[in-house]
């Protein structure tokens, strides 16, 4: 069976207005002005203390503290705005009758992506596949974390024909450290730099068209 792995963030959900609000108000916590939606979700991508250590620069210091006043107010408010983009949940339906196994690849902490998976609805679709930030010892654009989340997929094995899907360039250069496929998503909030990629998709479901049945 082949596998088409996805990133959270930009990619299957937009999550940018919980993402900036719980950042701004962490800013008012320790007495700072708030920033623009703009200017923190150039930071987003590579992990939540990558997040804060340049959304919040003036405490980067001390980005353990950063993070504990973060994940406090995220925990509260992750849910209040989050949505899928167009077209996800009928893709991930498709893709699943066509017998694709699907994952999860995402640097976005361990303890909200379930639980934004569930309120969607769309976690029965990723099982055990999934790895967040925090579950593997290296994040994208390491093939580390894409590895991890094939062997959750009964030990499935990576090869050129499965995907890695998302909007930002560790995306596709996780997926060319892994050997497979990818698919940038140009409708969402990540900086695709110098990055190369195998499609470029506006619309989840375009990837449907590359994503044949299973024999």
């Amino acid at each position: 069976m082949n596998a088409v792995f996805f990133d959270l963030d930009g990619t299957l959900i937009d999550s940018r207005a919980d993402l900036a609000a719980t950042v701004n108000h962490t800013r008012r916590d320790l007495g700072l002005l708030e920033l623009s939606q703009e200017d923190i979700l150039a930071h987003v991508g590579q992990g939540a203390k990558y997040l804060l250590a340049h959304a919040i620069p003036e405490k980067a210091a001390d980005v353990e503290k950063l993070w504990e006043i973060f994940r406090s107010h995220y925990a509260e408010h992750m849910l209040e705005s989050v949505v899928l983009y167009p077209t996800v949940r009928k893709t991930l339906s498709e893709l699943h009758d066509r017998g694709w196994l699907l994952g999860i690849n995402t640097a976005k902490p361990n303890f909200a992506v379930r639980a934004i998976l569930e309120h969607l609805g769309v976690l029965r679709y990723f099982g055990n596949a999934i790895v967040a930030g925090g579950d593997c010892l290296e994040m994208k654009p390491s093939a580390l974390p894409l590895r991890e989340c094939a062997a959750r997929m009964r030990g499935h094995r990576l090869s050129s024909h499965d995907w890695m899907v998302g909007d930002h360039w560790t995306d596709m250069k996780c997926a060319e450290n892994a050997g497979v496929k990818g698919a940038f998503c140009d409708f969402g909030f990540g900086k695709l730099n110098d990055a190369r990629y195998t499609i470029r998709i506006s619309r989840m479901e375009e990837l449907l068209r590359y994503c044949k049945a299973e024999d």
